[in-house]
Formats: C-alpha cells, sequence, structure tokens
C-alpha cells in the first residue's frame, strides 16, 4: 500500500464521520488514535487532515490541534442566504426541463421525507432533502449557477443534520412546502413564481434556525464572543 492510497484511506475515514455525524462540530481528531485505528502511521493522517483543513471541514487550534471545524451563527446565515438566491435560481431554470418522471422521482423522495417525521431522523432526513433538491436544480442549464449551488450545499456539509436536530418541527412543514414547489412545476408557473417559492423554502429554514438560536443562547457566550456558535446547540 502507497503513501498515497493510506492517505486516501484516512482521508475517506475521517470524512465519512464528519458527513455522518459521529464526529460533530468541536470533536477533536487525534492523530496517534486515527493511525491506531486505521493500523498506518500518523504521516498519512495529517495529510488527510491537511486536506480537510483546506475543504474548511477541520481548523486547528491552539493548545487542541485538529478538530472539526465549528461554524458561526454568521457563517450559517451568509450560506443559507446565498443558497437561497442561487438554488432558487437554480430550481426556476431546471423546471421546464424537469421531465414528468423526474418529478415523480421528486414527489416519491418526498414522500419517503414524510414517513421519517413519526419517528424522525434528522439525518436520514437531511440525506433525503438533499436527494429532493437535486432533482429539481441538478437540470439547470447554467453551469456557473449549478456550481454555486454545490459549493453552498458543500459549505453545510459540517452542518449536516443540525439545522433538523434543532427545529425538528420545521421538518413537518419543509415537507408541505416541497409539495407546494412541485405543484408550481407541475402548473408550468411563472419561472419568477418557482424561484420565489424555492428561496422563501429556503429562507424558512433559516430563520428558524435563528429563532432557536436566539432564543438559547446564552447571555454568557453572547457577552463573550458576541454570536453563538452551532456546536452549543448540536451537543
Amino acid at each position: 500500500m502507497t503513501t498515497q492510497s493510506k492517505s486516501e484511506l484516512a482521508y475517506g475515514f475521517i470524512r465519512s464521520r464528519i458527513d455522518d455525524g459521529r464526529y460533530v462540530p468541536g470533536y477533536r481528531l487525534v492523530l496517534g488514535q486515527i493511525a491506531r485505528e486505521l493500523d498506518v502511521s500518523v504521516v498519512p493522517v495529517r495529510e488527510a487532515i491537511r486536506r480537510l483543513e483546506a475543504e474548511g471541514l477541520v481548523t486547528y487550534v491552539r493548545n487542541v490541534g485538529a478538530q472539526v471545524a465549528l461554524v458561526e451563527e454568521a457563517e450559517y446565515q451568509h450560506t443559507m442566504q446565498t443558497l437561497a438566491l442561487v438554488e432558487g435560481y437554480a430550481t426556476a431554470l431546471s423546471a421546464p426541463r424537469l421531465t414528468s418522471a423526474r418529478i415523480g422521482r421528486a414527489r416519491e423522495i418526498n414522500e419517503r421525507m414524510r414517513q421519517t417525521l413519526d419517528h424522525f431522523d434528522p439525518h436520514r432526513f437531511t440525506e433525503l432533502n438533499l436527494e429532493f433538491h437535486s432533482v429539481l436544480f441538478e437540470e439547470c442549464p447554467n453551469p456557473h449557477v449549478l456550481d454555486l449551488v454545490h459549493r453552498g450545499w458543500n459549505r453545510l456539509t459540517v452542518l449536516r443534520d443540525s439545522s433538523f436536530s434543532f427545529v425538528p418541527g420545521r421538518a413537518h412543514a419543509s415537507v408541505e412546502e416541497h409539495d407546494r414547489l412541485l405543484q408550481l412545476i407541475e402548473q408550468q408557473a411563472a419561472p419568477l413564481d418557482i424561484e420565489l417559492t424555492a428561496r422563501a423554502h429556503r429562507t424558512a429554514t433559516l430563520d428558524a434556525v435563528l429563532a432557536f438560536q436566539s432564543d438559547h443562547r446564552a447571555p454568557a457566550d453572547v457577552q463573550r464572543t458576541g454570536s453563538a456558535d452551532f456546536s452549543v446547540a448540536a451537543q
């Protein structure tokens, strides 16, 4: 096994645990421990962590070392605001290209999302949510807009379960809003109506999370940092 392949192994190992929530924001990445789990030296683990750092998923903290990146409220807000704009536009551009089969696929995914609500699993719900929206925006004919959408979703990777974890009631509303969006697309509504509906759907989640943060923020956190990070609410 080459050093490069060991580095890829370490990268996949750490990345999968960040993605599925086993390594939560703020989780300390101990190189020696990970190396022992993979039966490799610390060198490929260090290379993998540097790669994850470049992707914004890992940060180095003085006197602590490598840890899964924390995402501050302002960063989440800016990402969601940007994603609302570009994803809304991408969905509107995609709409005329969506076949009945693709709309049916989106509706089937949304029904699976609805079925998760009784025994709510935020991780599974979020996976299905991305799958649903991907069906609607991936047909966007503008590659630059589509790239911006992908970048926005990637930035949310470290928070993939957080939003619906602290505002599970938002999941119920989200499923209903998906139905409304699909109705507009099937009715061949005006592109602006589709865009604004998709945008409002995204900002509604942002508003719910920010309201939760405001209600649960400790005064000491505000005085110390000026804004609470999402690691507090996610724990």
